[in-house]
């Protein structure tokens, strides 16, 4: 088996079938980029309600997080593709079970499941910033959200890019959980190719194309790393920043 690798023909055959796996690379990195701004938005607001004071929305979070850390990934898409339809029946009032798109079901499973995972690396980030920045950010007449958004966020999320680098990597190669739903995605494309033609090229090809969406990003986050380094620029803040500082 393992000589076949290196057959002419065979290769010959997988390249003639690119138009399969390109489908299922621009569905991928579609659930890619939507699964990522899912958990990025959910991961942050979960971050932040973990660090609050009110008992309540740290339970919340906690238990949100609890759940989709010790749940298999897997068990939860299969969730989202026999339930959700009819658990939207029973929401939207539909009397058939309102059937969701695999890109959905996908970007949704990624993203809710990440989420989670970023949920933690945020919290740890801010739990890393000193307790009086935000005391001395209220005290300046920030409010809270502005504390958040101008004094603590930017100084976690400079020490919490590559973590965050390395769920969006996890996120990447999560997505081929589709291949369980037939979902069209680049894991499942190759699968049919190599079950159709028993040929272990369509792995291969699969992994280059897979190493296509995960380098550019961890270099991305590698330069974003370097950037964080420089010395940053003051930032103006409506009602906050004096007049002569804006000037300057």
């Amino acid at each position: 088996m393992l000589e076949g690798l290196f057959d002419p023909k065979r290769w010959e055959i997988t390249f003639s079938d690119m138009s399969s796996f390109f489908d299922g690379f621009s569905m991928t990195l579609a659930v890619v980029l939507l699964g990522l701004a899912i958990s990025l938005v959910l991961g942050c607001l979960l971050g932040v309600l973990s660090t609050t004071r009110s008992r309540i929305l740290r339970a919340v979070s906690r238990v949100y997080v609890e759940f989709f850390q010790n749940t298999p990934l897997p068990v939860q898409v299969f969730f989202y593709y026999m339930a959700g339809p009819r658990v939207l029946q029973m929401i939207l009032g539909t009397e058939s079970p309102v059937r969701l798109s695999a890109f959905a079901i996908g970007a949704v499973g990624v993203g809710l499941y990440h989420a989670a995972y970023v949920s933690e690396v945020i919290r740890t980030g801010i739990e890393s910033v000193p307790r009086g920045q935000m005391e001395a950010a209220r005290s300046q007449g920030f409010t809270t959200v502005q504390a958040y958004a101008y004094v603590i966020l930017p100084q976690t999320f400079k020490v919490i890019l590559p973590p965050l680098c390395n769920q969006a990597l996890n996120l990447v190669k999560n997505t081929s959980v589709l291949a369980l739903i037939a979902g069209g995605d680049l894991m499942y494309n190759a699968d049919n190719f190599v079950s159709t033609y028993g040929y272990l090229q369509g792995y291969i090809l699969a992994c280059v194309l897979y190493f296509v969406i995960c380098f550019p990003l961890a270099m991305l986050v590698q330069w974003l790393e370097r950037r964080a380094k420089e010395r940053p620029r003051a930032k103006v803040i409506p009602g906050i920043t004096p007049e002569t500082a804006r000037e300057a």
